[in-house]
C-alpha cells in the first residue's frame, strides 16, 4: 500500500486547489441551485432544503469549471449553468439510487426516502431532471443537449445492467466496468467535455477531455466501492457495507472470489443469497478480503485508469489549471468523502 499512502497529501491539496481555482464561480453555482429548487409546493421545498443541507463536495461542478477554465472560457455565465445542471443531474441520480437500494444514510445524514419515503423521493428526483432539463434548452448549444440528455440515459441504464446482475458473485470484471462506466463515469466525462463545447474546442481536445472524465470517473467508483470494505461512518458519510447488505457486486467482492478457494467461493455465495445478511456475515467476509489483499488489488486497478486519465491530458500545453487537473487524478485513492 506504499503507492496509495505516498500519494495522500497531493490528493489533499489538488482538490482544494481545483476548489480554490474556481471558488467565486462555485458560490454561483450553489447560489443557480437554489434558486433552481425553489417550488410552491411545501413538500417540494422541504425536501430540497434537506438535500442541500447535506452538503457534497461537487467534485462534477468543480470539473465543468475547471476544464472550461483550462479551455479559456472566461466571459459569461454558462459555465456555471451548466455545471449547475450537471450537479442536479447527480443530486436526482442519488435520490433514486437510495429508493432503489433501501438506503438510509447518505454523507452521515438520512436519506430523503428514509424520512419522507420512497414515493416522494421518486417524485422530488424526477423534478430536480425535469429542472435539469430547463437549464439546458436554456443555455441553446444543441451538442451540449445531446451530451448530457445521452448522458442521463446512460446512467439509467447503469443502474439497471447493477439491478440485473445483484447477487451474481461471478458476475466478470468486464460486467463491473460496464456498470460504473455508465452510472458514474458518464457523468464525470459530461462534465469535463462540457468545458471543451463552451469554446468550441477542436475533436481531438473534446475527446482529450471526455477521456480524462472517462478515467477519473472509473477511478473515483473503483475508491468508492473499495472504501466500503475499509472504511467508517464519521469518515466516508455512508455506513460500512452498505454495498454487502444490499446485494451489490462490486470491485472487491469480484476479486476477492476470484482469488478465493473453493469453499470459501461458497461461502460468500450464501451470504449474498440471503435475504436479511448479518453483521457476522459481514466480518466473515472482511476476513476474507484482508487475507486476500484485497483493498491493495482493488487501488492497483484504479492507477492503471489514473495513468489513463493523467496521459489524456498531455494534448494541452502546461499550465496551472492542467497540474491541478492531472494531480486531482489521483485524488480518489486516498479521500476521505
Amino acid at each position: 500500500m506504499g503507492t496509495v499512502v505516498h500519494l495522500k497529501n497531493r490528493v489533499n491539496n489538488s482538490y482544494s486547489e481545483l476548489k480554490g481555482s474556481v471558488e467565486d464561480k462555485l458560490i454561483l453555482v450553489e447560489e443557480k441551485i437554489k434558486s433552481k429548487l425553489s417550488s410552491k409546493v411545501e413538500l417540494v421545498e422541504e425536501m430540497t432544503k434537506y438535500h442541500l443541507r447535506t452538503g457534497g463536495k461537487k467534485i462534477r461542478a468543480l470539473l465543468t469549471l475547471g476544464s472550461a477554465k483550462l479551455c479559456g472560457y472566461s466571459k459569461g455565465s454558462r459555465d456555471i449553468n451548466l455545471a449547475a445542471c450537471i450537479e442536479l443531474i447527480h443530486a436526482a441520480t442519488l435520490m433514486h439510487d437510495d429508493v432503489i437500494d433501501d438506503s438510509d444514510i447518505r454523507r452521515g445524514k438520512k436519506t430523503l426516502n428514509n424520512v419522507w419515503g420512497n414515493k416522494s423521493s421518486i417524485l422530488v428526483g424526477d423534478y430536480l431532471l425535469s429542472r435539469c432539463f430547463e437549464m439546458m434548452v436554456e443555455d441553446g448549444n444543441l451538442e451540449i443537449l445531446k451530451l448530457l440528455s445521452s448522458t442521463s440515459a446512460e446512467i439509467s441504464q447503469g443502474e439497471v445492467l447493477q439491478l440485473q446482475h445483484r447477487g451474481e458473485i461471478d458476475m466478470l470484471e468486464e460486467t463491473y466496468l460496464k456498470i460504473i462506466s455508465a452510472k458514474t463515469a458518464s457523468l464525470f466525462s459530461a462534465a469535463t467535455k462540457v468545458g471543451s463545447i463552451l469554446v468550441n474546442k477542436e475533436k481531438k481536445i473534446k475527446d482529450a477531455l471526455e477521456f480524462y472524465g472517462k478515467n477519473l470517473g472509473l477511478t473515483f467508483q473503483i475508491a468508492d466501492d473499495t472504501l466500503d470494505y475499509n472504511s467508517d461512518l464519521n469518515i466516508f458519510g455512508k455506513e460500512t457495507g452498505n454495498d454487502f447488505y444490499e446485494g451489490k457486486i462490486t470491485l472487491p467482492i469480484i476479486l476477492l472470489c476470484q482469488k478465493a478457494n473453493k469453499d470459501e467461493k461458497l461461502k460468500i455465495k450464501e451470504y449474498f443469497k440471503k435475504t436479511e445478511k448479518s453483521e457476522d456475515d459481514f466480518k466473515k467476509v472482511l476476513s476474507l478480503i484482508k487475507k486476500y489483499n484485497i483493498i491493495f488489488e482493488c487501488y492497483k486497478k484504479a492507477e492503471y485508469f489514473i495513468n489513463l486519465a493523467s496521459n489524456s491530458l498531455s494534448v494541452f500545453e502546461d499550465s496551472k489549471e492542467k497540474n491541478i487537473l492531472k494531480n486531482l487524478t489521483s485524488f480518489s485513492l486516498e479521500r476521505n468523502f
